[in-house]
């Protein structure tokens, strides 16, 4: 069967957006591929598709509970059954079936942690496998080193007679490409590379106070339309927003890594299905939300690096509609977020703490070390000497602090389009109109005031509570 006739009958599409086909092609064609594609660009499809061309199970490493679940109900919207994901979100019995009709499914979605267990290992060693799939591969570089060393892992639990790799992203620097393909031992890559810019984007960076700064968001919720995401560094910060948009009339809620998955999925439901506009997070929201209409990704700090804040605000305009991306900054941020990006790191204390004790995981339990730094830790202590583990982890440190102080000067820059674009290794040659701050834009001409739907009694009301509100540190 033609790809054009699948495409027709499987997925009700007339036509492959751009890059996909040709994508497509390499992997049926037996080769490794390192595929990137701008949010909304469809990258699901390109590993979907081949699904229905070659034998065998399509195994899809995927890094989030959310994302295997928006991917699962994806696939069964599109009348596909033979379709799963082992995690913990699955019940015992669902557990059970899974494991018991593991090499049946179609496609099946694993983690890294869960693709590292000898007994997954083991098991896809007997199935036969038609593609691996990689999806978000930037987390092997940008979560790998220092927060879920599993990611570094995933070559090894591959059988060694395996069919093509498809590694997906939407963003990645020439180095992230490199530590992909090495990490994950692919070889004669085909690459496909498409540009990150997204003309309909509109970038603003804004300085500001931390006693100016929440008045000043609310006020652009108010103002102008969404949905939209506001994204925040603290916990407590998601839920201090979302009271305060209630109070002025706005459908908003919170969500954090803190709450029960099943209050996360019915928030991520809420969104999608637009009952509520807004949504107060951390960046534990956004992978795999695929809702078309957002206006608007605001930042309330700095992110930690440039790939992080790109994938962020990507999740804006997938529509093709116009969407503004809005960070407010202060002068301190970057030595904020440098704190909250090394916080889990472990010390060399740690190091010693580590070869002094006999079973290491008890400095968990005991409350010396945090989850992810013993994980990170002891990847690292598999791997090197302890004085070259000390090494590595100021390493670590050091590029983390480069990678922020990137994106502080990024933001700052005279045209913020232009530099985002650089920094992955592109020449930006064309500016859009309404470009970022840096260039000059007007907001009402990229967004449609919002405040021009209610009456002017409510309006005025708005007004005055916005007035009353208060800011918080």
């Amino acid at each position: 069967m033609e790809l054009q006739q699948i495409l027709q009958q499987r997925f009700g599409y007339d036509a492959f957006r751009e890059g996909q086909q040709e994508i497509i092609e390499a992997v049926l064609s037996g080769h490794d591929t390192l595929a990137l594609l701008p949010t909304g660009m469809g990258k699901s499809l390109c590993y979907q598709l081949p699904g229905y061309v070659v034998e065998g199970t399509i195994l899809v490493i995927s890094p989030l509970l959310s994302l295997m679940q928006d991917q699962v109900e994806q696939l069964r919207q599109f009348g596909e059954k033979r379709v799963a994901a082992l995690n913990s979100f699955l019940s015992f019995d669902d557990k059970q079936f899974v494991w018991q009709h593991f090499d049946a499914f179609r496609f099946l979605f694993l983690s890294p942690e869960m693709l590292a267990s000898d007994a997954v290992k083991n098991r896809l060693q007997q199935m036969k496998l038609g593609l691996i799939v990689v999806d978000e591969a930037h987390c092997i570089s940008q979560w790998g080193f220092d927060f879920r060393p599993e990611y570094l892992q995933i070559a090894e639990a591959l059988p060694k007679e395996r069919p093509p790799i498809l590694a997906l992203s939407a963003t990645a620097t020439n180095q992230i490409m490199r530590d992909i393909t090495h990490y994950l031992g692919m070889e004669k890559v085909s690459t496909f590379i498409h540009s990150v810019d997204r003309k309909n984007i509109h970038y603003e960076a804004v300085e500001t106070t931390s006693f100016e700064k929440a008045n000043a968001i609310i006020q652009q919720v108010t103002q102008f339309e969404g949905p939209g995401i506001i994204y925040t560094q603290s916990r407590k910060r998601t839920m201090e927003y979302a009271s305060m948009l209630q109070q002025v009339g706005i459908r908003a809620t919170f969500y954090h890594g803190g709450m029960e998955q099943q209050d996360r999925m019915f928030v991520q439901r809420q969104f999608m299905h637009d009952e509520v506009d807004w949504i107060c997070a951390t960046n534990a929201f956004g992978m795999g939300i695929h809702k078309n209409n957002i206006r608007q990704i605001i930042h309330d700090h700095l992110p930690q690096n440039v790939a992080s804040y790109m994938q962020e605000v990507g999740r804006a305009g997938r529509d093709g509609g116009e969407a503004l991306a809005t960070l407010y900054y202060e002068k301190r941020d970057a030595e904020r977020t440098l704190e909250m990006a090394t916080l889990d790191l472990p010390t060399d204390w740690h190091i010693s703490r580590y070869m002094a004790c006999e079973e290491p995981q008890q400095l968990v339990e005991a409350g010396e070390m945090t989850e992810t730094a013993f994980r990170v830790l002891h990847y690292w202590m598999r791997q090197l000497a302890p004085l070259q583990v000390s090494q590595k982890i100021q390493e670590l440190a050091s590029e983390k602090q480069q990678q922020v102080m990137a994106l502080a000067k990024i933001i700052t820059a005279p045209c913020i389009r232009t530099q985002l674009v650089a920094y992955f290794d592109e020449e930006l040659l064309e500016k859009p109109k309404n470009c970022c701050s840096g260039c000059g834009l007007q907001k009402s001409e990229i967004l449609a005031p919002y405040i021009e739907k209610n009456e002017p009694k409510a309006l005025e009301n708005w007004q005055w509570r916005l007035k009353h509100l208060l800011p918080f540190n």
